[in-house]
């Protein structure tokens, strides 16, 4: 590799494009199914809880394994850990390209999570180790500048696609593994591997206790936290009463995880697969911490700004997809900043910066937020907010793993991921539970006012945010407005919140110190 005073060659720059679309495409398959789950009832014939797990699996299995894969980026080499990953996640999206049934197609969504848990951590891993120094800092710019991006693709990408069949949603990623597995292999060297072995117990217990803790943070809403407000149905079995599973799924990870750390404290000198003497690193220790909040308040406005735009405004998912697109022209706005401020600006100082562009587009969406919102109106805020996520969400990365040595780049970015994924995690399912609390309650109390009985109220509210709003088109127009109202002040206190998750990450940096290496 390179000394801090020298320029990197092109081949690391191009090799750096094609790990960053990598990145690019496991993000787009996290939220490019919002956008397609129409189409696929239609033509699977599955039932609303086949459409939840088709969406929700790829998550949860992502996020319970990102600890083990970065224990084995560090013992085989990144590179090929990376390159394994595409592989999987080619022949995962071929299978759900073509599945004939929902079973199948859930089956290649759990899949198709493994191949995401090695791309993701190996990517940071390959970033943080051919980069050093203001190069780091650039390089970073541009993995974090594809995130916010195709965070923001995804919906446009499904929506375009649906018109021809959802099954190009999945389809799509083949020839792109091909091309970004021929670019890695030509531009990007291979990665020292070392010798040790894997806590094949320790993984057990992570990816047990992560999956539980995913699937509590995903499903909680849905199936209630304390009681079963839904009940749970897999296979022949179903869960009705009595605990909620997520209650159940809350306490098994703590005790879990709990046992997960107790081992590897143990393990400290023994290979351990979480090396806890990193949190002895003081950018790496508050750095996580502030992820962990970045990722409450940085993509659960995502999930729910669609269902506003095609349910309350009447836009198509193309042009809800559409809508999004200031969202990623911002973030890359900010790569090309973030180019030249780095020899002037540190990498906590563009965090910062960042984190106040998004607290401020959040908040001006917030402001914006109403029945008949003009687009330009949300173009501007999320313009803003997405320069915000270009800053934030690459150079965070920076300063968590500055000063990670980088025998164990692989763990730190295994921890850095899971801490950004269970950060959204939360975020989503405390923003879908604030959402669609306000949508009934307001639409309810609309309802009233305008003379319904309460219990007409309740069915109406019940039957829309059951839906998550789709009904809304077919209702009558003195119903329908009030549901339009109802939505948009969700999306509001919905913004307000997210803004104000941010601010409390932005003051969290406070107990930060630039770190020696970014």
């Amino acid at each position: 590799m390179h000394t801090e005073t020298e320029t990197p060659p092109l081949r690391l720059w191009l090799g750096l494009i094609a790990v960053s679309l990598g990145v690019a495409l496991i993000v787009v398959d996290l939220t490019i199914v919002n956008v397609i789950v129409a189409p696929i009832v239609d033509d699977l014939a599955i039932t609303s809880i086949q459409a939840q797990w088709i969406q929700e699996s790829y998550a949860i299995v992502f996020a319970a394994l990102l600890l083990l894969t970065g224990r084995l980026s560090d013992l085989y080499g990144a590179r090929k850990l990376f390159l394994i990953g595409l592989v999987v996640f080619g022949v995962t999206s071929l299978l759900a390209a073509l599945a004939p049934s929902g079973g199948l197609l859930i089956l290649a969504r759990f899949l198709q999570g493994i191949g995401g848990a090695m791309i993701l951590p190996t990517s940071l891993a390959l970033v943080n180790s051919a980069f050093t120094g203001k190069a780091r800092g650039q390089a970073f710019a541009i993995w974090g500048s594809t995130i916010g991006a195709a965070a923001a693709v995804g919906p446009l990408l499904g929506g375009w696609l649906a018109d021809f069949s959802w099954r190009w949603a999945f389809g799509i990623n083949i020839p792109m593994v091909a091309l970004i597995m021929a670019a890695v292999l030509f531009y990007l060297p291979v990665s020292p591997s070392s010798a040790g072995r894997v806590d094949w117990r320790g993984a057990a217990q992570s990816a047990l206790g992560l999956g539980l803790l995913a699937f509590a943070l995903i499903e909680g809403r849905h199936y209630g936290w304390l009681i079963v407000t839904e009940p749970l149905s897999i296979g022949g079995f179903a869960w009705r009463s009595g605990p909620s599973p997520v209650l159940v799924a809350l306490a098994g990870a703590i005790l879990t995880l709990g046992m997960f750390w107790r081992r590897q404290a143990r393990l400290a000198d023994e290979q351990p697969l979480l090396d806890v003497r990193l949190f002895s690193i003081d950018s790496f220790r508050k750095g996580n911490v502030v992820t962990l909040l970045v990722g409450l308040g940085e993509f659960g406005i995502i999930a729910v700004l669609p269902l506003w735009m095609q349910f309350a405004l009447d836009y198509t998912a193309l042009q809800a997809g559409l809508a999004l697109v200031p969202l990623a022209i911002g973030s890359f706005v900010a790569s090309g900043a973030s180019f030249s401020m780095t020899a002037s600006v540190s990498a906590l100082g563009q965090v910062r910066i960042g984190l106040l562009l998004e607290a401020a587009g959040l908040a001006l969406l917030g402001l914006f937020a109403a029945a008949d919102s003009s687009w330009w109106s949300i173009a501007v805020a999320l313009f803003v907010y997405g320069i915000g996520v270009g800053f934030a969400t690459a150079q965070v990365t920076n300063v968590v793993l500055a000063d990670v040595p980088a025998e164990s780049a692989g763990q730190g970015s295994g921890i850095q991921s899971a801490a950004r994924e269970l950060g959204s995690a939360l975020g989503i399912a405390v923003l879908t539970t604030v959402f669609f609390s306000t949508l009934g309650t307001g639409l309810r109390d609309r309802l009233t006012d305008a003379n319904l009985s309460e219990a007409e109220a309740h069915q109406l509210a019940s039957a829309v945010t059951d839906s998550a709003g789709s009904v809304i088109p077919a209702l009558a127009e003195d119903t329908a407005e009030p549901a339009r109202a109802a939505m948009a002040a969700g999306i509001e206190v919905s913004s307000y919140l997210c803004a104000g998750l941010l601010v409390l990450a932005l003051a969290t940096t406070a107990f930060l110190k630039p770190a020696r290496n970014a």
